[in-house]
C-alpha cells in the first residue's frame, strides 16, 4: 500500500492518520494501491455511486457531516483535500483553512 507523510497542504497531528486511513479504505475499496496526490476521479476508476461510498465512509469514519458549499467534487479529487476537509469540520485548523 501506499505510505504516506505530512508533506501535503494538509498538516496537523491527525492529517497522517487521516490520509492513512483514506489511503487504506481505497486500496481495499479497488485492490489497487493510490498515490496520495492522485485524482481519484480523473483515473476513470470511480462511478457517481462510488462518490456517494466515499461521502458516507468520509462521514462515518471521521465522526463529521459534510453538507451543502462542502459537497464539491474538489473537497474530494484527492486525498489531501479530503483531508483538509475532513480537519477543517472537525476544527483542527488545517493549514490554509
Amino acid at each position: 500500500m501506499t505510505t504516506v507523510d505530512n508533506q501535503d497542504a494538509a498538516t496537523g497531528p491527525g492529517a497522517a492518520a487521516v490520509q492513512q486511513r483514506l489511503v487504506a479504505f481505497l486500496g481495499e475499496r479497488t485492490g489497487g494501491d493510490w498515490a496520495v496526490d492522485q485524482d481519484l476521479f480523473a483515473s476513470g476508476a470511480f462511478s457517481s455511486l462510488f462518490s456517494l461510498e466515499l461521502l458516507q465512509y468520509v462521514e462515518q469514519e471521521f465522526q463529521v457531516t459534510v453538507e451543502g458549499d462542502d459537497l464539491t467534487l474538489d473537497n474530494f479529487r484527492t486525498v489531501p483535500a479530503i483531508t483538509a476537509l475532513v480537519q477543517r469540520l472537525r476544527g483542527e485548523g488545517a493549514a490554509g483553512a
